[in-house]
């Protein structure tokens, strides 16, 4: 089943609506017309301050091979409605053979911190096409950038210390597990047990043995004495399966046959227990036996509150194994990205700007064909400005938050600025040279270390001021006024 399922076309990986929509625009004529769609999310996860946007790799790759096969049209040409009759004419499945994507698309680049509203991709093309692209989009960058962001909470704790990503086991699939060793590695981690993500992404791999291992012998010293001799480079001894002290003091005893050997003890593991006193206690051990330089491992579904409680507590644990609570993102499992409609070229060849109303004013979406604007000065990061490209920004600034009116900033022409979408694809054709992994995973430590440390507290973080240049707020405002006039006068 899972070679059927990933040995094909991923055309189909959308929602039926997202099919029964193209079909509307097809049979209405506006399958060709131009529209911008931007995917952004409403919240920080973990109630943290900042987001780690973590997937554009995997969209790139899928875009590449973008299509609907034989298969797939002969399957979706088999749903039926309510009334048991075809939902999809031939036609239809004609035009989704022959279509070649020719969309744009410009992204947020993998490994940037990012904040709420801010779009991480814009998508420009035919409204079929981007409306088709939603579901994918969303489900390739949502779990990832949940994950990345997680990973790289557990890095602000664990500082210099090694962070191990244990999780394959624990997560939802062989796909979950795939994201999540990738995305955990983007947000800090130095390594995985995921041998085939390490084969894939080219991750460093690490592990050891499992109680198992131990008691399949007669002895826990038997087990640990056979496991170096077999494998006297990578001796990790898990001490935990009886009792932690005394497989302390076994793995000690096949330290020294190790050095007689020309090898060493490189690490002690624990599982189980009271991780701050067994640590402590490992520690005097292994150091009054001159072992100072035997790592002390730590798993035990861990996070990032754990690991800092356990750092208060003086723990003596200098690598980390972390599993179950960050490849399933245990105190929130998703992101909650959004794709909204922003903009569609009118006959006259001039945008229509779009937003969507609610009563929840964090659910009014915002139009234009936007970009993120991020100034900084000495010190670091200081803002993130959202503008409509289409008006250009001469002089002065002014940001004013949505959500507050009375909160305004305004930032003179010579203030140092980035602007962080760039182009990835240029009407279907890829113009984007990726980073390699590693480079990305440099780039979100990087970015961190520019940003006001109180974003990045845990409690009560600081809110990075986000808002919307003062014309696309504008915009916007009297884009709200005329639709909510409009609305109640329809319903007269």
């Amino acid at each position: 089943m899972i070679n059927k399922l990933y040995n094909t076309s991923l055309g189909l990986l959308t929602d039926l609506y997202q099919l029964t929509m193209a079909y509307g625009y097809w049979k209405s004529g506006k399958a060709e017309q131009e529209a911008v769609f931007n995917l952004y999310f409403r919240r920080h996860p973990f109630e943290g301050g900042f987001t780690v946007t973590c997937g554009l790799s995997s969209i790139i790759d899928y875009l590449q091979a973008y299509h609907f096969d034989e298969d797939d049209l002969l399957y979706v040409g088999s749903l039926t409605g309510s009334d048991g009759q075809k939902l999809f004419e031939p036609g239809f499945l004609d035009y989704l053979w022959t279509m070649k994507f020719e969309c744009s698309i410009d992204a947020i680049p993998e490994g940037t911190v990012v904040f709420p509203n801010e779009p991480l991709l814009r998508i420009q093309g035919p409204i079929l096409q981007c409306q088709l692209l939603e579901t994918p989009l969303l489900n390739l960058l949502n779990f990832q950038s949940l994950i990345a962001t997680k990973a790289a909470r557990m890095r602000l704790i664990a500082k210099d210390d090694i962070l191990l990503e244990f999780g394959l086991r624990r997560a939802q699939g062989p796909d979950g597990g795939m994201t999540a060793s990738r995305a955990a590695y983007v947000g800090g981690f130095d390594a995985t047990s995921n041998v085939l993500a390490g084969k894939l992404f080219d991750i460093p791999v690490k592990g050891t043995h499992a109680h198992s291992w131990v008691m399949s012998f007669d002895s826990e010293l038997e087990s640990f004495e056979t496991y170096a001799r077999f494998m006297p480079n990578n001796v990790t001894l898990l001490v935990d399966t009886y009792n932690s002290i005394e497989g302390v003091k076994n793995a000690i005893k096949v330290g020294y046959q190790l050095r007689e050997n020309g090898h060493d003890l490189a690490a002690i593991r624990l599982d189980s227990g009271d991780l701050a006193y067994l640590s402590i206690e490992a520690r005097k051990i292994l150091d009054e036996a001159g072992f100072e330089k035997t790592s002390i491992v730590a798993s035990n579904d861990l996070d990032e509150y754990i690991m800092d409680s356990l750092k208060i507590q003086g723990a003596k644990i200098n690598i980390w194994g972390i599993g179950t609570k960050l490849v399933t993102a245990f105190d929130q499992p998703a992101l909650g990205g959004v794709f909204k409609l922003a903009a569609i070229r009118n006959e006259d060849g001039e945008w229509d700007y779009k937003l969507k109303l609610s009563e929840q004013a964090i659910k009014v979406s915002t139009p234009g064909v936007q970009q993120v604007r991020r100034f900084k000065d000495a010190t670091g990061y200081i803002s993130d400005m959202i503008f409509n490209i289409e008006t250009p920004l001469i002089g002065k600034s002014t940001m004013i938050d949505p959500y507050d009116f009375t909160r305004n900033r305004s930032f003179p022409e010579a203030t140092h600025f980035e602007d962080l979408l760039v182009p990835v694809f240029a009407k279907g054709q890829l113009v984007y040279t990726l980073p390699s992994i590693h480079e990305t995973k440099e780039r979100v430590q990087q970015q961190l270390s520019h940003f006001h440390k109180g974003i990045k507290r845990f409690v009560n973080p600081h809110t990075y001021p986000v808002g919307l240049e003062k014309e696309l707020f504008d915009m916007k405002t009297e884009l709200i006024v005329k639709l909510r006039a409009r609305s109640e006068n329809e319903g007269q």
